[in-house]
Protein backbone atom coordinates (compact mmCIF):
# COMPACT_ATOMS: atom_id res chain seq x y z
CA UNK A 1 0.00 0.00 0.00
CA UNK A 2 1.12 3.09 -0.89
CA UNK A 3 2.34 5.73 1.68
CA UNK A 4 -0.02 8.35 1.25
CA UNK A 5 -3.11 5.81 1.31
CA UNK A 6 -1.42 4.31 4.95
CA UNK A 7 -1.66 7.79 6.02
CA UNK A 8 -5.22 8.36 4.87
CA UNK A 9 -6.61 5.34 6.90
CA UNK A 10 -4.20 6.70 10.05
CA UNK A 11 -5.10 10.45 10.05
CA UNK A 12 -8.75 9.64 9.86
CA UNK A 13 -8.72 6.67 12.66
CA UNK A 14 -6.58 9.20 14.82
CA UNK A 15 -9.16 11.93 14.22
CA UNK A 16 -12.16 9.65 15.34
CA UNK A 17 -9.74 8.43 18.24
CA UNK A 18 -9.75 11.88 19.49
CA UNK A 19 -12.79 12.47 19.11
CA UNK A 20 -14.02 9.27 21.08
CA UNK A 21 -12.09 9.86 23.93
CA UNK A 22 -13.68 12.87 25.36
CA UNK A 23 -12.08 14.25 28.07
CA UNK A 24 -10.03 11.17 28.62
CA UNK A 25 -6.58 11.85 28.43
CA UNK A 26 -5.07 10.00 25.90
CA UNK A 27 -2.55 8.18 27.41
CA UNK A 28 -4.94 6.64 29.05
CA UNK A 29 -7.41 5.98 25.90
CA UNK A 30 -4.25 4.36 24.09
CA UNK A 31 -4.94 1.31 26.35
CA UNK A 32 -8.53 0.96 25.25
CA UNK A 33 -8.05 1.25 21.71
CA UNK A 34 -4.74 -0.51 21.21
CA UNK A 35 -5.88 -3.42 23.06
CA UNK A 36 -8.97 -3.82 21.16
CA UNK A 37 -6.93 -3.79 17.94
CA UNK A 38 -4.62 -6.39 19.09
CA UNK A 39 -8.32 -8.39 20.27
CA UNK A 40 -9.37 -8.25 16.79
CA UNK A 41 -5.97 -9.77 15.36
CA UNK A 42 -5.60 -12.05 17.45
CA UNK A 43 -9.09 -13.17 17.08
CA UNK A 44 -8.68 -12.93 13.37
CA UNK A 45 -5.56 -14.61 13.46
CA UNK A 46 -6.68 -17.43 14.90
CA UNK A 47 -9.98 -17.93 12.29
CA UNK A 48 -7.64 -17.70 9.69
CA UNK A 49 -4.98 -20.98 11.35
CA UNK A 50 -8.68 -22.25 11.80
CA UNK A 51 -9.96 -22.30 7.97
CA UNK A 52 -5.84 -23.06 6.66
CA UNK A 53 -5.30 -26.04 8.66
CA UNK A 54 -8.79 -27.51 8.26
CA UNK A 55 -8.89 -27.20 11.56
CA UNK A 56 -12.69 -26.73 10.57
CA UNK A 57 -15.22 -27.18 7.67
CA UNK A 58 -16.61 -24.35 6.17
CA UNK A 59 -19.70 -24.60 3.85
CA UNK A 60 -20.41 -22.77 1.06
CA UNK A 61 -23.41 -21.07 2.80
CA UNK A 62 -22.13 -19.80 6.07
CA UNK A 63 -19.03 -18.10 7.78
CA UNK A 64 -15.70 -19.38 9.44
CA UNK A 65 -17.29 -17.63 12.78
CA UNK A 66 -20.38 -19.69 12.02
CA UNK A 67 -18.29 -23.33 10.81
CA UNK A 68 -16.59 -22.74 13.97
CA UNK A 69 -19.78 -22.47 16.95
CA UNK A 70 -20.96 -24.96 15.11
CA UNK A 71 -18.10 -27.26 15.30
CA UNK A 72 -16.98 -26.14 18.87
CA UNK A 73 -20.27 -26.57 20.99
CA UNK A 74 -20.50 -29.30 24.00
CA UNK A 75 -17.50 -31.50 25.24
CA UNK A 76 -16.21 -30.83 21.75
CA UNK A 77 -14.94 -26.79 22.92
CA UNK A 78 -12.19 -27.99 24.97
CA UNK A 79 -10.19 -29.99 22.53
CA UNK A 80 -11.00 -27.08 20.03
CA UNK A 81 -9.15 -24.30 22.64
CA UNK A 82 -6.34 -27.16 23.73
CA UNK A 83 -5.68 -27.29 19.65
CA UNK A 84 -6.08 -23.52 19.31
CA UNK A 85 -3.45 -22.97 21.88
CA UNK A 86 -0.97 -25.89 21.78
CA UNK A 87 -0.09 -24.06 18.12
CA UNK A 88 -1.03 -19.98 18.58
CA UNK A 89 -0.39 -19.95 22.28
CA UNK A 90 -3.95 -18.50 22.83
CA UNK A 91 -7.49 -19.21 22.00
CA UNK A 92 -10.74 -17.46 21.84
CA UNK A 93 -14.09 -18.93 22.31
CA UNK A 94 -16.52 -18.59 19.32
CA UNK A 95 -18.96 -16.71 21.72
CA UNK A 96 -16.00 -14.11 22.17
CA UNK A 97 -14.65 -13.98 18.32
CA UNK A 98 -14.11 -10.66 16.94
CA UNK A 99 -16.73 -11.10 14.43
CA UNK A 100 -18.78 -12.54 17.24
CA UNK A 101 -18.42 -9.66 19.80
CA UNK A 102 -19.39 -7.40 16.69
CA UNK A 103 -22.32 -9.29 16.02
CA UNK A 104 -23.70 -8.37 19.67
CA UNK A 105 -23.05 -4.94 19.22
CA UNK A 106 -24.79 -4.63 15.45
CA UNK A 107 -27.98 -6.35 16.83
CA UNK A 108 -27.94 -4.41 20.41
CA UNK A 109 -27.22 -7.82 22.25
CA UNK A 110 -23.94 -6.33 24.44
CA UNK A 111 -25.00 -6.46 28.45
CA UNK A 112 -22.43 -4.48 30.46
CA UNK A 113 -20.72 -7.92 31.85
CA UNK A 114 -19.89 -8.92 28.46
CA UNK A 115 -16.58 -7.12 27.90
CA UNK A 116 -15.18 -8.65 31.43
CA UNK A 117 -16.57 -12.19 30.54
CA UNK A 118 -14.29 -11.47 27.14
CA UNK A 119 -11.42 -10.83 28.71
CA UNK A 120 -11.08 -13.37 31.65
CA UNK A 121 -12.22 -16.21 29.33
CA UNK A 122 -9.32 -15.10 27.43
CA UNK A 123 -6.56 -15.12 30.62
CA UNK A 124 -8.41 -18.44 31.69
CA UNK A 125 -7.18 -19.82 28.14
CA UNK A 126 -4.17 -18.43 28.18
CA UNK A 127 -2.99 -20.92 31.26
CA UNK A 128 -3.83 -23.72 28.18
CA UNK A 129 -0.45 -23.80 26.86
CA UNK A 130 2.03 -23.20 29.80
CA UNK A 131 5.03 -22.59 27.30
CA UNK A 132 3.16 -19.23 26.01
CA UNK A 133 1.45 -17.74 29.27
CA UNK A 134 3.93 -15.46 29.75
CA UNK A 135 3.32 -13.78 26.56
CA UNK A 136 -0.48 -13.22 27.02
CA UNK A 137 -1.36 -13.60 30.63
CA UNK A 138 -2.95 -10.37 31.88
CA UNK A 139 -2.24 -8.81 28.22
CA UNK A 140 -5.51 -6.67 28.42
CA UNK A 141 -5.33 -5.61 32.08
CA UNK A 142 -4.71 -2.61 31.10
CA UNK A 143 -8.35 -1.76 30.07
CA UNK A 144 -10.43 -0.28 32.93
CA UNK A 145 -13.90 -1.45 31.85
CA UNK A 146 -15.13 0.42 35.07
CA UNK A 147 -13.37 4.11 34.47
CA UNK A 148 -16.10 7.17 35.17
CA UNK A 149 -14.75 9.02 32.09
CA UNK A 150 -16.17 5.82 29.77
CA UNK A 151 -19.87 6.72 30.72
CA UNK A 152 -21.46 7.89 34.32
CA UNK A 153 -23.35 4.17 34.51
CA UNK A 154 -22.33 0.67 33.41
CA UNK A 155 -24.83 0.67 30.42
CA UNK A 156 -22.97 4.09 29.02
CA UNK A 157 -19.71 2.50 29.56
CA UNK A 158 -21.00 -0.47 27.33
CA UNK A 159 -21.97 1.83 24.66
CA UNK A 160 -18.29 4.21 24.98
CA UNK A 161 -16.54 0.35 24.40
CA UNK A 162 -19.20 -0.28 21.43
CA UNK A 163 -17.61 2.40 19.99
CA UNK A 164 -14.54 1.78 20.31
CA UNK A 165 -14.62 -1.67 19.02
CA UNK A 166 -16.73 -0.23 15.95
CA UNK A 167 -14.55 2.09 14.72
CA UNK A 168 -11.60 -0.62 15.09
CA UNK A 169 -13.42 -2.80 12.98
CA UNK A 170 -13.92 -0.36 10.67
CA UNK A 171 -9.90 -0.11 10.07
CA UNK A 172 -9.08 -1.47 6.79
CA UNK A 173 -6.26 -3.22 7.50
CA UNK A 174 -5.56 -5.01 4.39
CA UNK A 175 -3.19 -3.35 0.99
CA UNK A 176 -3.91 -3.63 -2.71
CA UNK A 177 -1.89 -6.29 -2.56
CA UNK A 178 -3.35 -8.08 0.54
CA UNK A 179 0.10 -6.94 2.58
CA UNK A 180 -1.46 -6.83 6.47
CA UNK A 181 -0.67 -3.39 7.82
CA UNK A 182 -2.59 -3.71 10.75
CA UNK A 183 0.57 -3.87 12.21
CA UNK A 184 1.92 -0.78 10.43
CA UNK A 185 -1.31 1.31 11.46
CA UNK A 186 -1.00 0.20 15.37
CA UNK A 187 2.87 1.48 14.96
CA UNK A 188 1.86 4.86 13.91
CA UNK A 189 -0.61 4.93 16.64
CA UNK A 190 1.11 4.63 19.43
CA UNK A 191 3.75 7.00 18.01
CA UNK A 192 0.60 9.85 18.32
CA UNK A 193 -0.05 8.75 21.65
CA UNK A 194 3.50 9.51 22.47
CA UNK A 195 3.81 12.24 20.83
CA UNK A 196 0.25 13.78 22.37
CA UNK A 197 1.57 12.40 25.60
CA UNK A 198 4.39 14.84 25.90
CA UNK A 199 7.08 14.07 28.59
CA UNK A 200 5.46 10.69 29.16
CA UNK A 201 5.64 9.77 25.55
CA UNK A 202 8.98 9.17 25.79
CA UNK A 203 8.99 6.71 28.32
CA UNK A 204 7.57 4.11 25.95
CA UNK A 205 8.48 5.47 22.46
CA UNK A 206 11.84 5.75 20.88
CA UNK A 207 11.74 7.93 17.46
CA UNK A 208 11.65 5.86 15.00
CA UNK A 209 14.52 7.35 12.88
CA UNK A 210 16.80 7.36 16.10
CA UNK A 211 15.71 3.77 16.18
CA UNK A 212 16.61 3.10 12.38
CA UNK A 213 20.19 4.14 13.35
CA UNK A 214 21.03 2.10 15.86
CA UNK A 215 19.26 -0.54 14.43
CA UNK A 216 21.72 -0.23 11.49
CA UNK A 217 24.49 -0.22 13.59
CA UNK A 218 23.92 -2.80 15.25
CA UNK A 219 23.29 -5.42 12.34
CA UNK A 220 26.18 -3.64 10.33
CA UNK A 221 28.08 -6.34 7.94
CA UNK A 222 25.57 -9.10 8.90
CA UNK A 223 24.25 -11.56 5.80
CA UNK A 224 22.15 -14.17 5.42
CA UNK A 225 24.53 -17.00 6.11
CA UNK A 226 24.25 -15.91 9.95
CA UNK A 227 21.81 -18.53 10.49
CA UNK A 228 20.42 -17.48 13.71
CA UNK A 229 20.38 -13.71 15.70
CA UNK A 230 18.82 -12.53 18.67
CA UNK A 231 18.69 -8.64 20.05
CA UNK A 232 17.75 -7.63 23.74
CA UNK A 233 16.60 -4.32 24.62
CA UNK A 234 16.60 -4.10 28.53
CA UNK A 235 14.58 -0.75 28.94
CA UNK A 236 11.97 -1.93 25.75
CA UNK A 237 9.26 0.42 26.09
CA UNK A 238 6.56 -0.61 23.52
CA UNK A 239 8.93 -3.07 21.65
CA UNK A 240 9.40 -0.82 18.83
CA UNK A 241 13.22 -0.39 18.75
CA UNK A 242 13.47 -4.12 18.91
CA UNK A 243 11.29 -4.14 16.00
CA UNK A 244 13.16 -1.94 14.11
CA UNK A 245 16.50 -3.98 14.43
CA UNK A 246 14.42 -7.13 13.28
CA UNK A 247 13.58 -4.83 9.98
CA UNK A 248 17.00 -4.46 9.34
CA UNK A 249 18.05 -7.74 8.99
CA UNK A 250 19.39 -9.42 5.57
CA UNK A 251 16.00 -11.14 4.01
CA UNK A 252 15.85 -14.24 5.34
CA UNK A 253 16.12 -13.70 9.37
CA UNK A 254 12.51 -12.74 9.58
CA UNK A 255 11.15 -16.10 9.83
CA UNK A 256 12.14 -17.27 13.07
CA UNK A 257 15.56 -16.93 12.86
CA UNK A 258 15.36 -14.03 14.98
CA UNK A 259 14.60 -14.46 18.62
CA UNK A 260 13.56 -11.09 20.30
CA UNK A 261 14.56 -10.23 24.23
CA UNK A 262 13.09 -7.47 26.42
CA UNK A 263 12.55 -6.44 29.78
CA UNK A 264 10.19 -3.63 31.18
CA UNK A 265 9.37 -2.04 34.58
CA UNK A 266 6.44 -0.39 33.50
CA UNK A 267 3.44 -3.15 33.37
CA UNK A 268 1.33 -0.91 30.90
CA UNK A 269 4.16 -0.67 28.47
CA UNK A 270 4.87 -4.09 29.25
CA UNK A 271 1.94 -4.93 27.60
CA UNK A 272 1.89 -2.79 24.96
CA UNK A 273 5.68 -3.96 23.80
CA UNK A 274 3.91 -8.02 23.98
CA UNK A 275 0.95 -6.93 21.60
CA UNK A 276 3.20 -4.48 19.26
CA UNK A 277 5.64 -7.53 18.73
CA UNK A 278 2.83 -9.80 17.47
CA UNK A 279 0.80 -7.78 15.69
CA UNK A 280 4.03 -7.62 13.49
CA UNK A 281 3.71 -11.62 13.02
CA UNK A 282 6.09 -12.13 15.73
CA UNK A 283 5.48 -15.21 17.39
CA UNK A 284 5.19 -16.25 21.06
CA UNK A 285 7.72 -18.74 20.78
CA UNK A 286 10.29 -16.30 19.23
CA UNK A 287 10.11 -13.43 21.68
CA UNK A 288 10.65 -13.37 25.58
CA UNK A 289 9.34 -10.66 27.58
CA UNK A 290 9.76 -9.93 30.94
CA UNK A 291 7.84 -7.09 33.23
CA UNK A 292 10.48 -6.49 35.48
CA UNK A 293 13.17 -3.67 37.19
CA UNK A 294 15.95 -4.01 34.59
CA UNK A 295 19.23 -2.95 37.25
CA UNK A 296 17.47 -5.20 39.96
CA UNK A 297 16.42 -8.24 38.14
CA UNK A 298 18.84 -9.25 35.86
CA UNK A 299 18.25 -11.34 33.23
CA UNK A 300 18.71 -15.11 34.50
CA UNK A 301 18.80 -18.01 32.02
CA UNK A 302 17.82 -20.77 34.74
CA UNK A 303 20.61 -23.24 36.71
CA UNK A 304 22.95 -25.29 34.87
CA UNK A 305 23.94 -28.73 35.40
CA UNK A 306 25.79 -27.57 38.52
CA UNK A 307 23.22 -25.23 40.20
CA UNK A 308 24.33 -21.99 38.81
CA UNK A 309 21.96 -19.45 37.71
CA UNK A 310 23.97 -17.63 34.19
CA UNK A 311 22.94 -14.86 32.43
CA UNK A 312 22.32 -15.13 28.90
CA UNK A 313 24.57 -13.30 26.35
CA UNK A 314 22.49 -11.45 22.85
CA UNK A 315 24.06 -11.22 19.38
CA UNK A 316 22.76 -7.27 19.59
CA UNK A 317 21.94 -5.21 22.46
CA UNK A 318 19.85 -1.72 21.68
CA UNK A 319 18.67 1.03 24.47
CA UNK A 320 17.30 4.03 24.90
CA UNK A 321 16.88 3.92 29.02
CA UNK A 322 15.02 6.98 30.74
CA UNK A 323 18.14 9.96 31.31
CA UNK A 324 19.95 10.26 34.48
CA UNK A 325 16.94 8.43 36.17
CA UNK A 326 17.75 7.41 40.06
CA UNK A 327 18.41 3.87 41.21
CA UNK A 328 19.45 2.13 44.21
CA UNK A 329 23.57 2.04 44.04
CA UNK A 330 23.62 0.31 47.04
CA UNK A 331 27.45 -0.74 47.34
CA UNK A 332 26.82 -4.69 47.33
CA UNK A 333 26.04 -4.40 44.15
CA UNK A 334 29.59 -3.90 43.36
CA UNK A 335 29.91 -7.98 43.88
CA UNK A 336 27.21 -7.91 41.14
CA UNK A 337 29.44 -9.57 37.74
CA UNK A 338 27.36 -6.63 35.95
CA UNK A 339 29.02 -3.83 37.69
CA UNK A 340 32.07 -5.56 39.88
CA UNK A 341 35.02 -5.34 37.06
CA UNK A 342 34.59 -1.47 37.40
CA UNK A 343 35.63 -0.82 40.71
CA UNK A 344 32.65 1.92 41.10
CA UNK A 345 29.33 2.21 40.62
CA UNK A 346 26.68 4.74 38.57
CA UNK A 347 25.75 7.55 41.14
CA UNK A 348 22.70 6.98 42.60
CA UNK A 349 21.38 10.30 40.63
CA UNK A 350 22.59 8.93 37.49
CA UNK A 351 21.92 5.32 36.39
CA UNK A 352 23.31 6.30 32.96
CA UNK A 353 26.45 3.93 33.32
CA UNK A 354 24.56 0.93 35.26
CA UNK A 355 22.23 0.69 32.14
CA UNK A 356 25.49 0.67 30.00
CA UNK A 357 27.46 -1.76 32.20
CA UNK A 358 24.56 -3.91 32.72
CA UNK A 359 23.57 -3.97 28.53
CA UNK A 360 27.44 -4.70 27.61
CA UNK A 361 27.52 -7.65 30.25
CA UNK A 362 24.54 -9.07 28.44
CA UNK A 363 26.09 -8.41 25.39
CA UNK A 364 28.00 -11.66 23.36
CA UNK A 365 31.60 -11.41 22.23
CA UNK A 366 30.95 -11.29 18.63
CA UNK A 367 28.01 -8.82 18.73
CA UNK A 368 27.45 -4.72 18.66
CA UNK A 369 25.81 -2.81 21.62
CA UNK A 370 24.31 0.49 20.58
CA UNK A 371 22.50 2.83 23.20
CA UNK A 372 21.45 6.45 23.47
CA UNK A 373 22.10 8.68 26.53
CA UNK A 374 22.61 12.30 27.39
CA UNK A 375 25.73 14.13 26.77
CA UNK A 376 26.97 14.60 30.49
CA UNK A 377 28.09 10.50 29.88
CA UNK A 378 30.66 11.88 28.03
CA UNK A 379 32.29 13.72 30.36
CA UNK A 380 31.18 13.87 33.77
CA UNK A 381 33.68 12.43 36.54
CA UNK A 382 33.58 10.76 40.11
CA UNK A 383 32.76 7.66 39.59
CA UNK A 384 31.07 8.09 35.85
CA UNK A 385 34.62 9.22 34.80
CA UNK A 386 36.10 5.81 36.72
CA UNK A 387 33.90 3.46 34.65
CA UNK A 388 34.42 5.41 31.29
CA UNK A 389 37.87 5.05 31.61
CA UNK A 390 37.80 1.46 32.40
CA UNK A 391 35.86 1.40 29.70
CA UNK A 392 37.87 2.51 27.20
CA UNK A 393 40.64 0.76 28.67
CA UNK A 394 38.93 -2.72 27.75
CA UNK A 395 38.60 -1.39 24.04
CA UNK A 396 34.86 -2.05 24.49
CA UNK A 397 33.84 1.80 22.94
CA UNK A 398 34.08 1.56 19.70
CA UNK A 399 31.96 4.82 18.67
CA UNK A 400 30.36 8.02 19.90
CA UNK A 401 27.49 9.73 17.48
CA UNK A 402 26.23 12.99 18.68
CA UNK A 403 22.34 13.80 17.78
CA UNK A 404 20.95 16.93 17.46
CA UNK A 405 18.88 18.51 20.34
CA UNK A 406 15.11 18.09 20.71
CA UNK A 407 14.64 14.69 18.95
CA UNK A 408 13.19 12.91 21.57
CA UNK A 409 9.21 12.97 23.45
CA UNK A 410 9.57 15.27 26.46
CA UNK A 411 13.01 16.54 26.92
CA UNK A 412 14.54 18.74 24.15
CA UNK A 413 18.23 17.66 25.72
CA UNK A 414 20.55 16.62 22.82
CA UNK A 415 21.73 12.83 23.04
CA UNK A 416 24.45 10.53 21.81
CA UNK A 417 24.45 6.85 20.70
CA UNK A 418 27.71 5.32 22.05
CA UNK A 419 28.42 1.72 20.47
CA UNK A 420 30.43 -1.01 21.96
CA UNK A 421 31.40 -4.47 20.67
CA UNK A 422 33.92 -6.44 22.97
CA UNK A 423 36.24 -8.15 20.36
CA UNK A 424 38.13 -5.60 18.62
CA UNK A 425 41.08 -5.00 16.58
CA UNK A 426 41.27 -1.49 16.37
CA UNK A 427 42.30 0.77 19.60
CA UNK A 428 40.53 3.85 18.27
CA UNK A 429 36.94 5.57 19.04
CA UNK A 430 35.46 7.27 16.35
CA UNK A 431 33.30 10.43 16.76
CA UNK A 432 30.98 11.50 14.81
CA UNK A 433 29.08 14.57 15.17
CA UNK A 434 25.69 14.75 13.25
CA UNK A 435 24.20 17.66 15.33
CA UNK A 436 23.93 19.73 13.11
CA UNK A 437 22.54 17.51 10.54
CA UNK A 438 18.58 17.60 11.11
CA UNK A 439 14.93 18.94 9.45
CA UNK A 440 13.21 21.53 11.95
CA UNK A 441 9.76 20.22 12.80
CA UNK A 442 6.84 21.81 14.17
CA UNK A 443 7.42 20.51 18.01
CA UNK A 444 10.41 18.57 17.39
CA UNK A 445 13.70 18.41 15.52
CA UNK A 446 13.65 15.26 12.96
CA UNK A 447 16.77 13.09 11.09
CA UNK A 448 15.88 13.23 7.09
CA UNK A 449 16.77 9.80 5.70
CA UNK A 450 19.58 11.43 4.26
CA UNK A 451 20.86 12.56 7.59
CA UNK A 452 20.77 9.27 8.68
CA UNK A 453 22.46 7.42 5.57
CA UNK A 454 25.56 9.69 6.31
CA UNK A 455 25.90 8.53 9.90
CA UNK A 456 25.94 4.91 8.35
CA UNK A 457 28.13 5.59 5.68
CA UNK A 458 30.66 7.54 7.91
CA UNK A 459 30.49 4.78 10.56
CA UNK A 460 31.05 2.14 8.20
CA UNK A 461 34.10 3.71 6.66
CA UNK A 462 35.32 4.92 9.59
CA UNK A 463 37.83 7.84 8.42
CA UNK A 464 38.31 11.53 9.40
CA UNK A 465 35.47 13.63 7.64
CA UNK A 466 36.19 17.69 7.94
CA UNK A 467 33.85 18.69 10.52
CA UNK A 468 32.31 15.85 10.84
CA UNK A 469 33.93 12.97 12.17
CA UNK A 470 37.31 12.02 14.00
CA UNK A 471 38.87 8.51 14.25
CA UNK A 472 40.73 9.56 17.99
CA UNK A 473 43.46 6.91 18.99
CA UNK A 474 44.60 5.64 22.80
CA UNK A 475 46.82 8.19 23.41
CA UNK A 476 45.00 11.19 21.84
CA UNK A 477 41.92 10.21 24.67
CA UNK A 478 44.38 9.96 27.51
CA UNK A 479 45.80 13.20 26.84
CA UNK A 480 42.10 14.75 26.90
CA UNK A 481 42.18 12.53 30.26
CA UNK A 482 39.19 9.99 28.91
CA UNK A 483 36.89 13.38 28.44
CA UNK A 484 35.12 12.07 24.95
CA UNK A 485 33.27 15.45 24.98
CA UNK A 486 32.54 15.95 21.05
CA UNK A 487 33.99 18.91 20.54
CA UNK A 488 37.21 17.92 21.82
CA UNK A 489 37.84 15.84 18.54
CA UNK A 490 35.77 17.10 15.94
CA UNK A 491 36.33 20.51 15.37
CA UNK A 492 32.95 22.23 14.06
CA UNK A 493 34.08 25.53 14.26
CA UNK A 494 33.19 28.20 11.59
CA UNK A 495 35.18 30.89 10.79
CA UNK A 496 33.39 34.15 10.37
CA UNK A 497 34.31 35.77 7.12
CA UNK A 498 36.76 38.59 7.49
CA UNK A 499 35.39 42.38 7.33
CA UNK A 500 37.11 44.57 4.58
CA UNK A 501 37.05 47.84 6.47
CA UNK A 502 38.12 50.01 3.80
CA UNK A 503 35.22 48.51 1.50
CA UNK A 504 33.09 49.00 4.57
CA UNK A 505 33.73 52.71 4.82
CA UNK A 506 33.65 53.10 0.95
CA UNK A 507 29.94 52.12 0.99
CA UNK A 508 28.80 54.35 3.86
CA UNK A 509 30.13 57.01 2.20
CA UNK A 510 28.30 56.22 -0.97
CA UNK A 511 25.34 55.86 1.05
CA UNK A 512 25.98 59.11 2.76
CA UNK A 513 26.07 60.97 -0.19
CA UNK A 514 22.40 58.37 -1.60
CA UNK A 515 20.38 59.93 1.62
CA UNK A 516 21.62 63.62 0.59
CA UNK A 517 20.54 63.15 -2.63
CA UNK A 518 17.15 61.84 -1.74
CA UNK A 519 17.17 65.05 1.01
CA UNK A 520 17.34 67.35 -1.95
CA UNK A 521 14.68 65.38 -3.80
CA UNK A 522 12.39 65.90 -0.78
CA UNK A 523 12.84 69.24 -0.88
CA UNK A 524 12.04 70.25 -3.76
CA UNK A 525 8.82 68.58 -3.51
CA UNK A 526 7.64 70.00 -0.73
CA UNK A 527 8.06 73.26 -2.24
CA UNK A 528 6.44 72.78 -5.03
CA UNK A 529 3.66 71.50 -2.60
CA UNK A 530 3.87 74.79 -0.35
CA UNK A 531 5.09 72.69 2.43
CA UNK A 532 8.51 73.86 3.03
CA UNK A 533 10.07 76.57 4.34
CA UNK A 534 13.84 77.79 4.18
Amino acid sequence: MADNNLQTITSKLWAMANELRGNMDAGEFKNYILAFMFYRYLSEHQEEYLVTNGVIDVPGDCTANEAYKAEAVGDDLAEYLADISSTLGYAIAPDNTWVSLNEKIDNSQVIPSDYQTIFDNFNKNTELNKDAVQDFSGVFNDINLGDSRLGASTTARAKSLNNIVRLVNDIEYKSEDGKDILGEIYEYLIGQFAASAGKKGGEFYTPHQVSKILAKVVTNGLTEANESFSVYDPTMGSGSLLLTVGNELPHGKKAGAIKYYGQELNTTTYNLARMNLMMHDVTFNNMNLNNADTLESDWPDGPDEKGIDRPRSFDAVVANPPYSAKWDNDESKLKDPRFSDYGKLAPASKADYAFVLHSLYHLNNSGSMAIVLPHGVLFRGAAEGKIRQTLIEKNYLDTIIGLPANLFYGTSIPTVILVFKKNRNNKDVLFIDASNDYEKGKNQNLLTDDNINKIIETFKKREDVEKYAHVANLEEIKENEFNLNIPRYVDTFEEEETVDLDEVQKMLAEDDKEIEKLEEEIKKQLKLLGAYRE
